[in-house]
């Protein structure tokens, strides 16, 4: 059994949304035990009050630094102090830096250099410079975007099963009308071509950002990776996704609206998927 990683995360409040806290516990224990949490702000400023109950909710330490100079961000300065301290204190195996600031590009950078793992977290307009810099990046606003969703057809379909369950009330002796079937059909079927237009209007409205990387960029790479590995069988599907995400720091099938790879690579006529024992293989037609 392998050990179990340790990470620390550290949170730049100025430029990330608090609504984003609980997304962002989630995906960083996916990487590991979050043995520091640390929330960097001037908590003094009204507008860092909606943190506050957040901050309990998920033990996370909140750390004070006031803006000594207008115009000037002290956080940034903290947090990297910090993180150089915990680095060389060793008491963690990655750090996962959450903040759409490009200012952090260099610790993300040396903190690579010196062998750690390096998660970032941020929202799509995050500069490529710290996307790069980092062995993986989330982007907090598509996953966000895409629990929401979601976590409203999930509602829909618990309102539909509700629904369901509901006895029909019973007419009233001989002139009770029967319940008006094909108006209701109607409406119903309405509704779903309703449901179809919101979800193909979405879907326009939230393509991926321009700075994620493109699909024609990405069925490129797959294409010299499967090629360069030279197996007649293909690519384990498992081994490709890791070749994808240490290319492209930023790839997540769930920015570009599929929950997992498989389904994601379907979309490309250029490649087809085997099934070989319990193994996935990817290969090129």
């Amino acid at each position: 059994m392998s050990e179990v990683k340790r990470f620390a995360v550290l949170i730049d409040i100025e430029n990330v949304s608090q609504k984003y806290v609980g997304l962002i516990m989630d995906e960083a224990s996916n990487y590991g035990d979050l043995t520091i949490k640390r929330a960097y702000g001037d908590w003094t400023q009204p507008a860092s009050a909606s943190w506050r109950k957040l901050l309990l909710e998920n033990s996370i330490i909140p750390m004070q630094q006031f803006n000594n100079t207008f115009g000037k961000n002290s956080s940034d300065s903290a947090l990297i102090i910090d993180a150089m301290k915990i680095l060389y204190n060793n008491n963690v195996d990655g750090f996962c830096l959450v903040s759409s600031d490009s200012d952090f590009t260099r610790l993300a950078a040396t903190l690579k250099e010196e062998g750690k793992t390096v998660v970032g977290m941020g929202e799509s307009k995050t500069p490529s410079a710290l996307i790069k810099a980092c062995d993986s990046f989330k982007m907090l606003d598509v996953l966000y975007r895409e629990q929401s969703r979601d976590k409203e057809k999930e509602k829909e379909k618990e309102t539909a099963k509700v629904t369901e369950k509901e006895p029909a009330k019973p007419g009233r002796g001989r002139t009770a009308r029967k319940p008006a079937v094909r108006t209701s059909t109607k409406k119903t079927a309405q509704k779903a071509v309703d449901t179809e237009k919101t979800e193909a209007q979405e879907k326009d409205t939230e393509k991926p950002q321009s700075n994620l990387t493109k699909l024609s960029t990405i069925e490129k790479a797959i294409c010299q990776i499967i090629t360069a590995n030279d197996d007649e069988n293909g690519m384990n599907i498992s081994s490709l996704g890791n070749s994808l995400q240490r290319r492209y720091p930023d790839f997540d099938t769930r920015n570009y609206g599929s929950p997992k790879l498989s389904k994601f690579l379907v979309q490309f006529q250029s490649l087809e998927l085997t099934k070989i024992g319990n193994l996935t293989y990817v290969n090129i037609k």
